[in-house]
């Protein structure tokens, strides 16, 4: 076996004939050109990758275009370019792989190597988006071929490039919705609790009105889809003394926090609905009145994972509705905890989704398992100064 360590080549391997270089020089010329690919089609990742397309297919001219006109042009030939949209706009009317010969590509200029053209449609999710364009001197079967098999794989890439923006659109949808789910009674609540304190004790309720406004502030902030966890606690604390405004001596709250956790990388809002699921239909809900609600946050470094527990001992909930609302039953989910699950399983994987403990009576402990490092996340991550 052969070892390599990044960086530094331990042993120097030959590729083994002809066909291993040939092999090699494909997939390697592939992989130049689908992170542009993974853009989606527009002119500037067309520019990007139809040299490194051309290059896979090794002949004179190849154009990339959209249903109508030319995004990119890499090769001889370019004189042939304004025919180019014609040939797509009849690739797409017909929805195949067509041919066109010189009696198509009309050409005056002595020398030129484009006689025919091979046009193939790029097909993503069942639309015709564009065309991949071989421009040649000749339309042998096994050019053809080719240039369907390079089309079939660019309108893969670009099938991947269409998946990650649903993805981005659905997890922008997803914490709209969060957002939206703020409980007005909260803030009806918490308008009341501050106007509540205006003539007896009016320092607090400028304290407590200026809590408020850095909790919507943070709260409707446009700034990325993640935070630290430091951010994201401190906007929970101000949560909680805005609770514990109206709740008086009835909400007792714990907070123990490791420090080396705190610059962690979280998705926006993933605490706040938890710790507001823990009051309001925890503490809310707790009929014998027996004793003050009690709500605990702790936050620990566990190796390569943070893990964080919010823990009320309020009413609990049945084991199966909790099921649900994770499965996406959006009727019992009132405070975003499906919400909250697919945004983590989205970032981080299936590992990595909310573990609920609960039954009738018992109060609530959810617990989140992010890891300490992800650099997609670290990459997107803004920070509100």
């Amino acid at each position: 076996m052969t070892w390599w360590q990044r960086g530094r080549r331990t042993r120097r391997t030959r590729l083994g004939g002809e066909a291993d270089r040939a092999t090699f020089h494909t997939l390697h010329t592939a992989g130049l050109a689908a992170p542009s690919l993974r853009e989606g089609l527009t002119a500037a990742s067309a520019q990007r990758s139809a040299r490194h397309l051309r290059a896979l297919l090794g002949v004179p001219a190849l154009a990339l275009t959209d249903t109508t006109s030319v995004l990119a042009w890499d090769g001889a030939g370019d004189h042939h370019h304004d025919q180019a949209g014609a040939l797509a706009a009849s690739a797409v009317e017909q929805g195949m792989t067509g041919v066109a010969d010189r009696s198509e590509l009309a050409c005056t200029r002595p020398g030129c190597p484009v006689r025919h053209a091979i046009v193939s449609p790029l097909v993503v999710d069942d639309r015709i988006v564009g065309t991949l364009q071989v421009f040649a001197d000749h339309a042998s079967a096994a050019l053809v071929r080719a240039t369907e098999e390079v089309s079939s794989w660019v309108s893969g890439q670009l099938d991947l490039a269409e998946l990650t923006t649903s993805r981005t659109r659905l997890a922008e949808a997803e914490l709209r919705a969060l957002r939206a789910q703020i409980s007005p009674h909260f803030v009806y609540n918490s308008l009341n609790a501050i106007a509540s304190f205006v003539r007896t004790d009016p320092d607090r309720a400028r304290e407590l009105l200026l809590e408020f406004a850095d909790f919507t502030r943070y709260s409707f902030r446009r700034h990325g889809d993640y935070t630290t966890l430091a951010e994201e606690l401190r906007s929970v604390e101000r949560y909680l003394l805005l609770e514990q405004a109206r709740f008086g001596d009835g909400l007792q709250v714990t907070l123990r926090i490791a420090p080396e956790v705190l610059p962690v990388a979280v998705p926006f809002l993933c605490l706040q609905p938890l710790v507001e699921n823990a009051v309001q239909h925890g503490l809310e809900a707790r009929a014998d009145g027996s004793g003050p609600g009690l709500v605990s946050i702790v936050a620990r470094d566990l190796d390569q994972e943070c893990v964080i527990e919010v823990e009320d001992n309020g009413a609990g909930e049945d084991p199966e509705r909790v099921r649900r609302a994770l499965a996406g039953d959006t009727d019992l989910d009132a405070v975003g905890l499906g919400n909250v699950d697919a945004r983590l399983r989205s970032t981080f994987g299936d590992d990595y989704g909310l573990v609920v403990e609960t039954a009738p009576g018992a109060g609530t402990k959810v617990i989140v398992r992010v890891p300490k490092f992800a650099p997609g996340v670290q990459a997107q991550m803004k920070v509100p100064g």
